[in-house]
């Protein structure tokens, strides 16, 4: 905890830092809540991509929504592990 902050002679939070702080936390829950279907959809489309640009073996991939921590608390992170056989060549 910052002392300065402590001691100082503002008003702890103003309307505004309380709001800000709120839509973070509305923001942080939204994101951290993601259906199974979206997630399914969100890999699809990431092996989409990739495919376009390496060969890879769809049985060694894993992909997982997980949280982080983080300094605004608990944040969600895409965890892809997806193990490349060879880099195609874009002539």
């Amino acid at each position: 905890m910052d002392l300065f902050k402590m001691f100082s002679f503002r008003s702890k939070s103003s309307a505004k830092d309380v709001a800000k702080d709120r839509l973070k936390l509305i923001l942080i829950h939204d994101r951290g809540t993601v259906s199974p279907e979206l997630l399914e959809l969100i890999k699809g489309e990431l092996l989409k991509v990739i495919a376009k640009y390496a060969e890879f073996d769809l049985s060694d991939v894993e992909i997982n929504l997980t949280t982080t921590g983080d300094t605004d608390g608990n944040v969600p992170a895409l965890v892809a592990s997806i193990p490349i056989k060879k880099i195609r060549r874009k002539e």
